[in-house]
């Protein structure tokens, strides 16, 4: 069934849904339910809008019943982290390939597909300050490299001062990505573990988009040790402390399923952190 045109502003999530159908039903799941939550706002009234949206919210109430069993789906905390992680391995794929100046569709897509699952990460509540400008970063570079190519200019590589790219709706649209396999996986990408593209080895410099930060172990090699505070005296922890040092070492572990060693110590090492310091 098409989208209505007054739902446009959805069409890329639904899209990511369809190209995630078998290679990661969490990741559909989850971009058709920020659709329909998206898609009720804009406009829930007018008769073809609400036939799609009835339609979407029974796709949706299908494929809750067939993930019943899955932790991802059950509970918020651990759907949070899978999306999460998924988009942040993304992104790091792109970012990877920007940085070593290697321009294609296929990184182009993984910066605007990482763009699209943080928007998806405010079904669980208000997105973070560091997702806002991971998600603002990915998007402005997704778009200012596909102009680039498209006007057969070659992009500057790495993090660059950011301007004002006009979106065009060419990118992202039927024909105007890269190439899809029938499952909806990129066609060809590097190294690939459980449906996520998986970043190159290199260590990278600590990252700074023009004040948009990203942790430095994100782009550290996973055996990378991290400066630990020691702990002095006793350390009065909350329970909101308890709950978010459980919060990182759920993370780690949805991180552990995708064999992403470099995001789960990250994780875990901010749990140990709030731990031995009572500070974030």
């Amino acid at each position: 069934m098409a989208i209505p045109g007054q739902l446009k502003a959805i069409q890329h999530h639904i899209r990511t849904a369809q190209e995630h159908e078998k290679r990661d039903p969490v990741v559909a799941y989850y971009c058709r339910l920020y659709a329909m939550q998206t898609g009720m706002k804009l406009d829930s009234k007018t008769p073809e809008c609400r036939k799609y949206l009835m339609k979407l919210m029974d796709q949706l109430e299908m494929m809750k019943k067939e993930l019943l069993d899955n932790e991802s789906i059950t509970q918020e905390l651990v759907g949070h982290a899978h999306i999460e992680n998924y988009a942040l391995k993304m992104f790091l794929y792109a970012d990877n390939e920007d940085r070593s100046g290697r321009f294609h569709k296929n990184m182009i897509k993984s910066f605007y597909t990482a763009s699209l699952l943080l928007d998806v990460l405010s079904v669980f509540g208000e997105l973070s300050e560091e997702n806002i400008q991971h998600r603002k970063y990915a998007r402005w570079k997704a778009t200012y490299i596909h102009n680039c190519l498209k006007n057969g200019e070659v992009p500057q590589a790495g993090p660059i001062g950011m301007e004002g790219e006009a979106y065009d709706d060419e990118f992202g649209a039927e024909g105007g990505g890269p190439s899809l396999d029938p499952q909806g996986s990129l066609q060809p990408q590097p190294s690939f573990r459980g449906g996520v593209a998986e970043p190159g080895p290199a260590a990278m410099p600590p990252p700074n988009y023009n004040n948009i930060q990203i942790p430095p172990g994100s782009h550290a090699p996973a055996n990378t040790p991290a400066e630990l505070p020691r702990p002095s005296g006793d350390v009065r922890l909350t329970p909101e402390d308890f709950t978010r040092a459980q919060k990182y070492c759920k993370y780690a572990g949805s991180a552990l399923q995708y064999e992403d060693v470099s995001t789960a110590v990250l994780n875990l090492q901010k749990a140990l952190k709030l731990l031995t310091t009572g500070k974030e």
